[in-house]
């Protein structure tokens, strides 16, 4: 059995008739007919039966060409998915840090659209927390490609640098430091603080800039997501160090530039060495480093 017996199959039990099943098809009659008996010995039924000068499929003929009309039509419909990706169509599955979805990822794939409008291109977009989960999910595959801070001893994953952000302090709008436009970090030192949870790649550098003053925060609370830190600065909880996100105009917060000690943030796309992209992915890849890469 092979597909084009498969094909011929379908093709007498549309028309009924030999001779014009064997035209439509360009072979001969013979070679039809011979494909038709080595299929039905190798399935050991009888598919076709005469009646008058047609043929007619048998109730096992019946129910063989039901399954083989699916089995062509998901192969089809899969050769021609594939023949669209081949032409650097298809979908993405991009994950990245929720403080990079509501200006950066939306900005630059939008571009990505717009610069390939010949071209039927769909992302699926996947937020996480932290760079620690969104690099565990990489390596488990669930994801083409991430924009995420840079991981050091991660031999296998390729970091390339895409963008910077500046971490800056928040306070409530009311807060006695509200009437700065920027401050040092020794200012922030005597007000509770909303700090990154342990889990987030921030929190190491966010320590380091305290100890290179020789201070300690005080800290009120550890929180995974600078969206929700910022929120909680909002409704007077305590001040925050976090990277600046155009959400923080729209927030009850004073943002105010951090003088000293100075620090900025770079983002990355990432993605695994050794995994092989889909030409969609590739382009993509091709489109970051050629316009946003640092």
């Amino acid at each position: 059995m092979n597909l084009y017996h498969l094909r011929y199959f379908v093709t007498l039990a549309k028309l009924e008739h030999y001779t014009k099943a064997a035209e439509e098809l360009c072979i001969t009659q013979p070679s039809l007919s011979h494909a038709i008996s080595l299929l039905e010995k190798e399935l050991g039924v009888t598919l076709f039966q005469k009646e008058g000068r047609n043929i007619v499929l048998t109730k096992c003929g019946k129910i063989f060409l039901e399954k083989v009309q699916e089995s062509l039509k998901i192969l089809d419909d899969s050769i021609l998915e594939l023949k669209s990706i081949s032409n650097g169509e298809g979908y993405i599955d991009l994950g990245f840090l929720r403080t990079l979805g509501t200006n950066f990822v939306p900005k630059l794939t939008k571009n990505y659209i717009e610069s390939n409008k010949d071209k039927k291109i769909n992302f699926n977009f996947y937020t996480e927390a932290t760079t620690t989960d969104l690099i565990n999910s990489l390596k488990e595959q669930k994801y083409d490609m991430i924009f995420c801070s840079k991981r050091e001893k991660e031999k296998n994953i390729e970091f390339i640098p895409v963008s910077t952000q500046k971490l800056v302090l928040i306070v409530p709008s009311d807060h006695p430091l509200s009437e700065y436009d920027s401050i040092t970090l020794e200012q922030t030192i005597e007000y509770p603080q909303i700090v990154f949870s342990e889990k987030s790649g921030l929190r190491s550098i966010i320590d380091h800039l305290f100890d290179t003053i020789g201070q300690k925060p005080i800290i009120a609370y550890e929180i995974e997501e600078d969206q929700v830190i910022a929120g909680l600065v909002s409704n007077n909880f305590g001040i925050a160090i976090v990277p600046y996100m155009p959400i923080l105009k729209f927030m009850n917060v004073k943002t105010i530039e951090i003088t000293s000690p100075t620090w900025e943030r770079n983002f990355y796309l990432a993605l695994l060495k050794d995994k092989t992209l889909t030409p969609i992915a590739e382009n993509f890849k091709s489109f970051v480093i050629e316009n946003y890469t640092l």
